[in-house]
């Protein structure tokens, strides 16, 4: 039996007791609903943690309560931290986003070393996406494998089309780790993490095990063994609490408290490719839009066992923090709730119905559609479009989006229409 334990409260000072208790209750459900073990929440408004609490369990197995200070693997959200180490290192001239990595950096197959850091930085370099779980453990690995890519690490050329990728992150790593004169996770730690307050913070497992850590899980139970891959730290690997969490989003929204020149987050912050089939748009590690009315600033994580979101509201600074121990989970109804007691959202958006393709259009979709190994068919059957992937078959839902004659685009991903 999971048990939903007590909550650990730090302040609460934004709003009513009576406000943080239905915040609370709207955890305490989506939890259940979701068969979430356990997860932390933290909110800022202005430059204080206004709530900081843990829900439910940080392993099934022991039923140890869960902190705020207790550390969980991010995901994706990682990305926003590698994005700012490399504005930085431009800030500090020594480097240009818009000038290729080959000429900062050496050993590079040449179309990688063609690639800029404007592009890594934006998913819109034109590499495959992966995640592998498993890999090896060492330090050396970042730049071992990343000197090893061939033309297969690309589906098209750089510059042409986003498709989120994690590749291009590690890349992305590669240069704070050359630029930086250290191994990447030790340049993370001495220039962001330990400057800002973020104590505990690590892309260390070994190290993170040293400290209050909740394990991650998946289908109900322990996640075994955890997911470690040295080569792919910097796309998604940070461990961190919600407490640390809430420094980080503190500096964001006010001028980098010394650490984050201003510059760095004004470019983090600034939507520079579209992101197709929506209306937000990607700066450097940070989705940027409108929600409800409101400018934001967010990104959410996916590891093994793990599942994270941050949400910034820059104008009137506040950020919600959301973190939990299973695979994907992020509590979207729970940031919205915290995101519902401090700022003047509008109304929730009605869906807007997508018109259904003519004829012509429907013929330019049909096709077959690759990226690295992965394979999509797009078919005409019986007077709609169906997409066929791995023996399976569905209708062609909101989610995919024709970008051009050449590219179909899905879920944050796309594919290259094949000759």
């Amino acid at each position: 039996m999971i048990r939903r334990a007590s909550l650990f409260l730090c302040v609460a000072l934004a709003a009513p007791a009576q406000e943080w208790n239905s915040l609370e209750a709207v955890a305490r459900e989506e939890l259940r609903a979701t068969q979430t073990p356990g997860g932390a929440v933290a909110v800022v408004q202005g430059d204080q943690v206004v709530l900081a609490k843990g829900f439910g369990v940080a392993s099934v197995e022991t039923g140890a309560e869960v902190t705020p200070d207790m550390l969980f693997r991010l995901g994706s959200t990682t990305k926003m931290f590698t994005a700012a180490a490399v504005v930085m290192l431009a800030e500090q001239g020594k480097l240009r986003l818009d000038r290729p990595i080959g000429e900062y950096v050496h050993g590079l197959h040449p179309k990688l070393a063609r690639v800029t850091a404007h592009q890594l930085l934006t998913h819109s370099a034109g590499l495959s996406d992966e995640a592998p779980m498993y890999g090896s453990q060492d330090d050396s690995a970042l730049a071992a494998g990343i000197r090893a890519w061939k033309d297969d690490k690309f589906f098209t050329d750089p510059g042409e089309v986003y498709s989120y990728s994690n590749p291009g992150y590690w890349v992305a790593g590669f240069l704070v780790e050359q630029l930086g004169g250290k191994p990447f996770a030790d340049v993370m730690d001495e220039r962001i993490l330990q400057p800002l307050g973020m104590k505990t913070s690590t892309f260390r497992p070994t190290r993170a095990m040293t400290y209050p850590l909740a394990q991650g899980h998946e289908g109900g139970k322990v996640a075994r063994p955890a997911a470690n891959n040295a080569s792919g730290w910097p796309a998604g690997s940070l461990f961190s609490s919600a407490r640390d969490l809430a420094q980080w989003c503190i500096a964001l929204l006010h001028g980098g408290r010394g650490v984050l020149p201003p510059t760095v987050i004004a470019r983090m912050g600034t939507g520079h490719v579209e992101v197709p089939g929506s209306e937000l748009r990607y700066g450097y590690g940070l989705r940027v839009g409108q929600h409800r009315g409101v400018r934001m600033w967010d990104h959410a994580g996916n590891r093994l066992g793990y599942g994270s979101s941050i949400r910034l509201a820059p104008d009137q600074k506040v950020a919600v923090i959301v973190l939990v121990n299973r695979t994907g989970g992020t509590l979207p109804r729970t940031s919205e709730k915290a995101l519902e007691l401090l700022l003047p959202l509008g109304p929730r958006p009605e869906p807007k119905p997508r018109p259904a393709p003519t004829g012509a259009q429907m013929e330019r979709c049909v096709g077959v559609y690759a990226q690295g190994s992965e394979r999509i068919e797009v078919i005409r059957e019986d007077g709609r479009l169906v997409l066929r992937e791995g023996g399976r078959t569905a209708p062609v839902g909101p989610g995919v989006v024709l970008v051009s004659e050449k590219y179909l685009h899905r879920n944050g991903r796309t594919f290259r229409k094949q000759p």
